[in-house]
């Protein structure tokens, strides 16, 4: 074996040695990222969907760091508040729509608007937060966080409650309270950890 083929094999064994270190530790901080996120949404109220919704973000999170936590719920929040925000503004136009239904599915549209704006500036307020120097600062930024996902909560409530009461019953109603519950829940999931992420700090 010639002194250059010999240096060649040496090389490519290091760089696949040093590969496969990078990657079981990518694997372990990973595992780590799951097991904070499992014991962080056992504090909150849907922890299975807690898990469920923010796992696919573990390369996103590091273990202990309660803010990229809450960010990843928050951003889970905003993505289910517009998906179901399409969908309502969707289905408000069914020429099917009983009078009643098509009131609560109205009122629905504007409380899921609003539901999504009052997240979108959320997520931007959160941001602030680590640039802050100041508790004062910290705590100001963080009490608009806290009241508009409070806000986008009661938004989410709001339209399931348009619908409530046996004469409402139906595909419609099942259609958007289904959708709707979900938006409501990760949403108090996301309240949950950005109140956990503020104890802390």
């Amino acid at each position: 074996m010639s002194q250059a083929t010999f240096s060649l094999l040496l090389l490519l064994s290091i760089l696949c040695l040093a590969a496969g270190t990078a990657e079981s530790a990518g694997v372990r901080n990973r595992s780590s990222s799951i097991e904070y996120i499992k014991s962080s949404c056992s504090t909150t109220r849907y922890p299975t969907l807690c898990v469920q919704t923010l796992s696919p973000y573990a390369n996103k999170i590091q273990p202990n760091n309660a803010l990229q936590l809450a960010q990843a719920a928050l951003s889970v929040s905003l993505s289910k508040s517009r998906s179901a925000s399409s969908y309502v503004s969707k289905m408000s136009r069914l020429k099917s729509l009983k009078a009643r239904e098509y009131q609560a599915m109205k009122d629905c549209v504007d409380n899921m608007s609003d539901s999504v704006d009052r997240l979108s500036r959320s997520i931007k307020e959160m941001g602030q937060t680590s640039q802050t120097t100041s508790q004062s600062d910290f705590s100001w930024h963080m009490s608009n966080v806290q009241t508009w996902v409070s806000a986008a909560l009661t938004d989410d409530n709001t339209c399931v409650d348009g619908f409530s009461g046996h004469s409402m019953d139906g595909n419609v109603k099942t259609a958007i309270t289904n959708r709707v519950t979900t938006v409501a829940q990760v949403t108090s999931n996301a309240l949950a950890l950005i109140n956990r992420y503020a104890s802390s700090h």
